[in-house]
Formats: C-alpha cells, structure tokens, sequence
C-alpha cells in the first residue's frame, strides 16, 4: 500500500514556498499541483472542503483493494504550517 501527499499551491504565496522547504527539510514527498495550472483538480477540492486557501494538501492512499483520499484545508484543518506537515508526517508514516 502506497500513499503520496498532492500539495496545491500558488506561485508567489509565500506559505506555500515555506511549507515546501519544511516538507523538504524533513524529507518528506509530496507532488506540486499549482493551482492555476491544474484548475480543475483544485477545482474539486475546493467544493468538497469549502475552503480556497492554500497551501492545501491531501494524502492518497493507493490500496488494491479500497484506494481512499484525505483532504485538509489550512483554517479548516490545520492553522500553521507546522501542524500542515506534522498531519503529512504522521499520515506518511503510519
């Protein structure tokens, strides 16, 4: 069972920029979607959270049998960048 963390960002947010390095920093692998350039991922996400903000994140788990997606959304889930990656952290590495 794998999981990946699809991080939704913004050119020029400056969050966005910090919470990468602190992802970075402590190893830990996601895959960049700008928001601009994957509207209509973002798109999705933004109607099931009801939230716009970025950084956003969610954590797939690609299992064979039941593959399942968690969605977390900055003032809805978390509100700082250290509580955003302590989630990444620990749905990584559980």
């Amino acid at each position: 069972m794998d999981k990946f963390v699809v991080l939704f960002t913004m050119k020029g947010c400056p969050y966005c920029e910090e919470l990468k390095t602190k992802l970075n920093e402590q190893n830990l692998d996601f895959i960049e979607r700008d928001i601009h350039e994957h509207e209509d991922e973002y798109e999705i996400f933004t109607q099931v959270t009801e939230n716009e903000y970025v950084p956003a994140f969610m954590v797939i788990e690609d299992d064979e049998f039941k593959p399942s997606s968690k969605l977390f959304a900055p003032d809805r889930d978390f509100n700082s960048l250290d509580e955003g990656v302590e989630i990444i952290r620990k749905e990584l590495l559980t």
